[in-house]
């Protein structure tokens, strides 16, 4: 699980590090708000259209050597974003072109990272744990983005905006060494597991072994599904007002907050902060809740509570004049909205054992389309009527999300082996080495 946070990290060093070195790339070439828009979207548009081939190629032949390929790949282009200007030969025009198809490719690569970390924890956790298990990939989200903006903008500062994505691709092959080295699909393939700790594993998990064979992802199933429709559309709805933090945050408190840019990296990393402490709280209290109260409502609950409550902070954060206040409620905000996310990733698991990576996939693929919407309607609605309305309009689709995650019946498995009790878990055909 450790691993699983160490590679969440660094999708976001990769991820936010645009947001913080916008404001220098808008004045060295010209790009008006609205354009930066379309290039924070260009992250996602990729993100989200490789989510379904990514979660499905982990369920195929494994998330380790499927997220291993990945790493490396988003991190060269990563690296060549600080290039882009060379590579566009100088023309404005050919250098926005640049940064879109270079962003669009590292969102390709990074969107296999949560759909393949959500296998993982499937496949090492038990029934009960996997709201916990699954707030290990969003710790990762907040550990890495409280680091990220006050080092970018120092890195920045010191070096120049390039420079910071120089070190996000060197970063990305140490991670991809100690991802290699430490990391296997399964508890059967680590040598470090022994019989005993294996036996516990499979009694936790379904009770017996995996089957050594490959089936067929239920694509129908999942689509005539109203629990995935519900689970789908509310984390849609979700993806929308996280990515105000993780691209328009920064330059909202420059904007309309007049922070420093020194200020602006200690403060961009509260929200970030929040999600690291709240995240983990959010995954025990949603298995803790399936306990007390049955799987359906308890997943029900812990959605409504995370999502509901970052609503509220969205809208009483964005009208406080203290700028102390005002950030910090925008930011325990944040952190409610992945209280709710650890909830959304262990659906997946409990809906579907067997194709968690295939139906993780799908589910993101909303989700970060919302988030491509994000960035272009809230640079809109900024512009048009003020950033008050921008996160107004964020905390009503909070509220949609929670609304929306009522449909969906987490007690009712769409795999026939989960809900007979026969083995939900597919062993990968391809053997990953350890």
């Amino acid at each position: 699980m450790c691993c699983i946070t160490l590679v969440t990290m660094l999708t976001y060093l990769d991820r936010l590090n645009l947001g913080v070195a916008a404001k220098f790339i808008q004045d060295e070439f010209a790009f008006d708000t609205r354009t930066m828009g379309w290039v924070f979207s260009a992250f996602l548009m990729g993100y989200a259209l490789f989510q379904i081939p990514g979660g499905w190629a982990g369920d195929r032949f494994g998330p380790k050597r499927v997220l291993g390929l990945a790493i490396l790949f988003w991190s060269l282009f990563t690296a060549l974003t600080g290039l882009a200007p060379r590579l566009a030969a100088g023309r404005w025009a050919s250098v926005l072109v640049t940064f879109l198809v270079i962003r669009f490719l590292v969102g390709a690569g990074e969107a296999a990272t949560s759909p393949n970390a959500n296998k993982i924890v499937m496949n090492w956790m038990g029934p009960g744990h996997r709201g916990t298990g699954a707030s290990f990939t969003i710790l990762g989200v907040g550990l890495g983005g409280a680091i990220t903006p006050p080092l970018i903008a120092w890195i920045m500062q010191k070096y120049g905006w390039r420079m910071a994505f120089y070190l996000g691709g060197a970063l990305g092959l140490g991670v991809l060494l100690f991802w290699q080295l430490f990391v296997t699909s399964t508890p059967e393939e680590n040598p470090r597991v022994n019989a005993a700790e294996l036996a516990q594993i499979h009694s936790e998990r379904f009770g017996i072994a995996p089957r050594e064979r490959y089936a067929r992802t239920p694509w129908r199933r999942f689509l005539s599904s109203a629990s995935c429709w519900g689970l789908f559309l509310a984390y849609f709805c979700q993806g929308f007002p996280i990515y105000f933090y993780h691209t328009w945050f920064f330059q909202y408190l420059i904007q309309v907050r007049h922070l420093s840019i020194a200020q602006t990296g200690l403060w961009g990393a509260t929200p970030y902060l929040a999600i690291a402490v709240l995240a983990p709280l959010g995954g025990f209290f949603s298995d803790f809740a399936s306990r007390r109260f049955g799987k359906r409502w308890g997943r029900r609950a812990a959605v409504c509570v995370g999502m509901g409550s970052s609503a509220v902070l969205l809208w009483v954060g964005s009208s406080m004049v203290s700028t102390t206040a005002a950030v910090t409620a925008l930011a325990v905000g944040g952190g409610m909205n992945m209280f709710a996310a650890s909830t959304f990733w262990a659906t997946c698991i409990d809906l579907t054992p067997e194709f968690t990576g295939s139906l993780s996939g799908m589910m993101n693929t909303f989700g970060n389309l919302g988030g491509w919407l994000s960035p272009i309607v809230t640079a809109f609605v900024a512009t048009s009527f003020g950033w008050n309305r921008a996160l107004d309009c964020a905390a009503a689709v909070s509220i949609a999300s929670g609304g929306l995650f009522l449909l969906v019946k987490a007690d009712q498995p769409l795999d026939a082996a989960a809900s007979s009790g026969q083995p939900g878990f597919v062993k990968p055909a391809v053997r990953v080495a350890s």
